[in-house]
C-alpha cells in the first residue's frame, strides 16, 4: 500500500548543504509509485539526506537513536525537512526510521541492559520479590529482541526489525545491509515481503544489490544529474558485481596493474 505518495520540494530554499547537493538543488517532485523504493547511488549524493529529512518531515519514530528533534547530527537537515511537503494517500503514524549506526548502538545498550539487570538480580538474590521482578525485566527484553549479546549482528538487526514491525506502517530504511549477511538480507527481503503484504511501505537507501532486487520495487537513483528512475539492471553497482563475480582473478589482476 501507498501511504506517501510524493515529495516535493519547495522552490525557495537556503544555499549551502544539502541544498547545494545536485540531487537534492535539482528535485522538484518525487512520485512515489510502490510500496517498496529504493534510494540507490554513491557515497555524498543525497540518498541518506533526503532519507533523514522525510523520517523529520513525517515525524517518524527513530530505532536506537536519539529523537530527532534532540538529534544534533540531523541539525543541518532541519531546513531541508521544513522544506518538504508529503502527500499522502492514507497518512500513517506507524512506523520507524533506521539507520545501521543506530541500529549497532540500540544492540548495545540492549546487552548493557541485560547484564545489569542480571547484576542487580545477584545483588538481591536474598529478596525474593525484587529479584523476580528484575529477572522478569530481563525476560521481557530477551522475548522481544533475543539474546542479543549471543546472537550475530546479521539475527540481531533481523530480530528487532521484526519486533518492532506493525502493519501499515511507513519504514524508512539506511543501509540496512551493514548489519547484515547475503544470507540475512535474503531473509531481511521475506520480512520486507510479508510486512508489505500487511499494508507497509518502505523506502530505503541501500547499496546492495541483493536487498535492491526485490520485485517490482521502484528504483531512484541519485547521481550528478540530479534523481532519475532506473531498472535494476541498469545500475552501476549490479553491473559491477556481475562482471566481478563472474571472473574476479581477471579483474583484480586489471585493478592491481
Amino acid at each position: 500500500m501507498l501511504h506517501l505518495r510524493e515529495i516535493t520540494k519547495a522552490a525557495n530554499c537556503p544555499d549551502g548543504f544539502p541544498f547545494a547537493l545536485p540531487t537534492i538543488r535539482s528535485l522538484n517532485t518525487l512520485k512515489l509509485t510502490a510500496p517498496v523504493t529504493f534510494l540507490i547511488g554513491a557515497n555524498a549524493t543525497g540518498k541518506s539526506s533526503l532519507l533523514e529529512a522525510l523520517a523529520m518531515a513525517s515525524n517518524r519514530v527513530v530505532v536506537g537513536g536519539l529523537d530527532l528533534k534532540r538529534d544534533p547530527s540531523l541539525d543541518a537537515i532541519r531546513s531541508l525537512a521544513k522544506a518538504l511537503k508529503l502527500t499522502w494517500s492514507k497518512r500513517t503514524a506507524r512506523g520507524f526510521f533506521l539507520r545501521a549506526e543506530d541500529f549497532f548502538n540500540f544492540a548495545r545498550r540492549n546487552r548493557d541492559l541485560s547484564a545489569e539487570l542480571q547484576g542487580y538480580a545477584d545483588k538481591h538474590a536474598d529478596d525474593p520479590r525484587v529479584k523476580g521482578y528484575l529477572l522478569g525485566q530481563k525476560r521481557s527484553l530477551e522475548i522481544r529482541y533475543g539474546d542479543l549479546g549471543a546472537a550475530s549482528h546479521g539475527e540481531s538487526f533481523l530480530r528487532v526489525f521484526q519486533s518492532r514491525i506493525v502493519p501499515q506502517g511507513l519504514y524508512l530504511l539506511d543501509e540496512p545491509e551493514a548489519a547484515l549477511s547475503p544470507h540475512s538480507q535474503l531473509a531481511f527481503l521475506l520480512q520486507i515481503r510479508d510486512a508489505v503484504a500487511a499494508g507497509s511501505q518502505f523506502i530505503i537507501a541501500t547499496h546492495s544489490p541483493i536487498i535492491a532486487s526485490f520485485p517490482e520495487a521502484q528504483i531512484l537513483e541519485f547521481g550528478p544529474d540530479g534523481i532519475r528512475p532506473a531498472a535494476y539492471d541498469d545500475l552501476e553497482g549490479v553491473s559491477l558485481y556481475r562482471h566481478f563475480l563472474r571472473n574476479p582473478k581477471q579483474y583484480l589482476d586489471r585493478l592491481f596493474r
